[in-house]
């Protein structure tokens, strides 16, 4: 219960629906009250809202607050070293068994997933471990995983699923059964790294940073790429809010005074 409530909960606090839902309470106080003034404020806010999160350099400079930290790769984050176990967490999926099998990975999930297979091809000997549960198909989001990998050649003999985690915080209980104590490659994309690996060190496990999916773009751009409201950069936005408010979840349910490792020092 507490699960789904949160899910709902989290869904209702995105940019989008907040901005629909105050833009709606101006409409009702603009045609049905005497509250013209303030009708007008709540629209005017969010159309402002609504223009200034869809504009690349404030979406990107949002996201950054969270990519920063890891926007490169991994080989430019850590030295190279002998890894067992490389760790890619669940995204969003869906499972139409008509499609690619790339094709039921959606948002930021084959990322995630292309990004633990070129890691998995320079670490030879170890095993990829995919996570997420089943949610509402016929089959997990950790088994749509090993079907993208089955079918870009990785051997069977070589993939772990993990198919119960519903959020990070049960998959980072889940793969400890597997990996323990010992150093591990976890991928994720960029602006959900920070928030992931807490839930890991938290634990007192040894995660050592692989960032996937980088979204805030600092390279070139044309001109109106910047300057106009895209629904693209706008998800940036969404990504970003998100993130917050998953911190602040996290921050809630983990006791943040006991120290942690920080996975840096993991990796040297």
């Amino acid at each position: 219960m507490l699960f789904t409530l949160k899910k709902y909960l989290g869904a209702l606090l995105m940019p989008l629906p907040l901005i629909i839902l105050v833009s709606f309470i101006g409409l009702i106080l603009l045609w049905f009250t005497h509250w013209q003034k303030s009708g007008k404020c709540l629209i005017s806010f969010s159309w402002l809202a609504l223009l200034l999160l869809g504009i690349q350099p404030i979406a990107d400079k949002l996201l950054l607050s969270t990519e920063a930290p890891f926007n490169k790769r991994y080989e430019l984050l850590h030295p190279k070293q002998t890894i067992q176990y490389i760790v890619v967490l669940g995204g969003g999926f869906t499972y139409n068994p008509d499609w690619p099998p790339s094709a039921n990975l959606i948002n930021n999930s084959l990322a995630r997933v292309t990004e633990g297979i070129r890691l998995y091809l320079q670490h030879s000997g170890a095993k990829l471990i995919f996570t997420g549960g089943r949610g509402n198909n016929m089959i997990s989001n950790a088994e749509v995983a090993a079907k993208v990998a089955l079918s870009l050649g990785v051997p069977e003999t070589d993939l772990i699923t993990l198919t119960e985690p519903r959020d990070t915080e049960e998959e980072a209980l889940e793969v400890e059964k597997i990996v323990g104590k010992q150093p591990f490659l976890l991928v994720t994309s960029a602006n959900h790294m920070a928030r992931a690996e807490h839930f890991f060190l938290a634990r007192n496990m040894h995660p050592i940073t692989a960032p996937a999916n980088q979204l805030a773009i600092t390279s070139p751009l044309q001109p109106w790429e910047r300057i106009f409201p895209s629904a693209y950069y706008f998800s940036h936005s969404e990504r970003a809010w998100y993130e917050f408010i998953g911190s602040v979840w996290q921050a809630i349910k983990i006791n943040n005074t006991q120290p942690l490792m920080h996975s840096s020092n993991v990796a040297k």
